[in-house]
């Protein structure tokens, strides 16, 4: 007995549909995606800021030039830290902005005595004079976090370049990016923090 006598010339059109739609399943599965594009604002930000700072320079003054926003002090057992707080927005994203002032030993012991009262419930904000005072000082590190649009790694390899370093964390993955000052920490395919420092700190 045949067993295809049964079937009727529907049948074979749906299966002929069922077979092309398969083959285009396919094809769009294994076709070449665009690639991402890049992250356009730290093309902006790499003359006014992040290329002075990988070569350690980039001062309190010329970050509040470009993101404006408050000084912090916040303790620390091994003395305060200054931190500069501010936000970015560029190309419909938003990137909340911290950066940590360069102290000598001296200058901890001389903010402690200082604002040692100031201190006691935690951080504090400091007001404008002290940080135009301030201005000259120059930059420590420098973290920046997308706020509230995530941002996927595959945008990281048309911004920054393909990274000298992968490394497995207890959360997620760093890439590091040495000649740059960079270190971006990803969980899930997603970025979670871009930190910069002055690159001769990141190759020792």
């Amino acid at each position: 007995m045949n067993p295809f006598a049964s079937l009727r010339p529907a049948h074979y059109l749906w299966f002929a549909l069922l077979a092309a739609g398969s083959f285009l399943l396919a094809y769009l599965a294994l076709r070449p995606q665009p690639p991402a594009e890049p992250l356009a604002e730290f093309k902006h930000w790499q003359a006014p800021l992040l290329q002075p700072l990988a070569e350690g320079r980039l001062s309190l003054a010329q970050l509040v030039d470009a993101a404006p926003g408050e000084l912090w002090l916040q303790p620390r057992l091994e003395g305060p830290r200054l931190l500069h707080r501010a936000e970015l927005a560029e190309n419909g994203r938003t990137w909340a902005v911290e950066a940590e002032l360069s102290l000598t030993t001296e200058q901890r012991q001389s903010l402690q005595q200082a604002t040692a009262a100031q201190v006691a419930d935690g951080e504090v904000p400091l007001g404008a004079g002290l940080r135009d005072e301030l201005g000259p000082q120059t930059i420590a590190q420098l973290l920046i976090k997308p706020v509230a649009t995530p941002v996927v790694e595959a945008t990281l390899l048309p911004t920054f370049g393909p990274p000298r370093l992968r490394l497995q964390l207890a959360e997620g993955d760093a890439l590091v990016y040495p000649e740059q000052g960079l270190t971006v920490h990803l969980l899930d395919g997603q970025v979670q923090l871009l930190h910069w420092v002055p690159r001769a700190a990141l190759k020792q």
